[in-house]
């Protein structure tokens, strides 16, 4: 009897154990698979937020390049013909704009962004008060205040551009540590794997030994 109860606390034991690694393991498995879906969600955003509009933010460098061009042919030729092509590449710019406002950005992002924003405004309004002078009294105006704001706005452009590159390594450090959290979740399990085997082990012993005390008993 009393070897019995021995046998039935032990067993109680084992299987409080067995239980024990069992939730370890599947909080381990929850906690792997929160960091493989963090890791999936920063190479989203890093498509989606970073990727994808840094090289929107490159068009409108582009459109900016190409209103420089119009600007400069207006002025030595055709102001109205001019007008038509720079509304053009300005409606263009507003879209990758509007598109780029409803990506993921960040506190230093948006307030980088109000300022080409403006800088944009300005530019626009002396563009168009050039070209609706034209002449010598619109280079003049465009030699005065234009080219400093064409240039201004390409200096907050550019400061926009390089914040994505910022943000992008924070990303990927961010990656790193989840990458990081997943090795060592790996290795818990193959801890736990190792417990487990050592407890089969153990037991098998304990019942080895159980079986040879007890044909012993019984050949007395």
């Amino acid at each position: 009897m009393m070897k019995f109860a021995f046998s039935l606390k032990n067993k109680l034991k084992i299987a409080f154990l067995l239980f024990c690694i069992m939730c370890c393991t599947l909080l381990i498995r929850f906690l792997e698979d929160k960091s493989v879906e963090k890791i999936n969600e920063s190479f989203i955003s890093m498509y989606n937020d970073r990727l994808v509009p840094a090289t929107d933010l490159y068009f409108i460098a582009e459109n900016l390049y190409y209103k420089s061009e119009i600007l400069q042919e207006a002025l030595s030729g055709n102001p109205s013909t001019g007008i038509v092509k720079m509304n053009k590449h300005n409606r263009r710019i507003d879209s990758v704009i509007n598109k780029y406002e409803l990506t993921l950005l960040v506190k230093q992002e948006k307030s980088f962004l109000n300022d080409l924003k403006k800088a944009l405004v300005v530019q626009q309004g002396l563009e168009v008060k050039i070209l609706n002078i034209a002449g010598a009294e619109g280079r003049a105006i465009y030699e005065s205040m234009g080219r400093n704001a064409a240039n201004q706005t390409l200096a907050k452009l550019s400061a926009l551009i390089k914040i994505q590159s910022k943000v992008g390594n924070e990303l990927i450090k961010g990656s790193e540590i989840f990458v990081s959290g997943t090795k060592v979740y790996s290795t818990l399990q193959v801890i736990l794997a190792i417990v487990i085997g050592i407890m089969i082990v153990a037991i098998v012993s304990a019942s080895n030994a159980v079986k040879i005390q007890s044909d012993k008993f019984n050949l007395n």
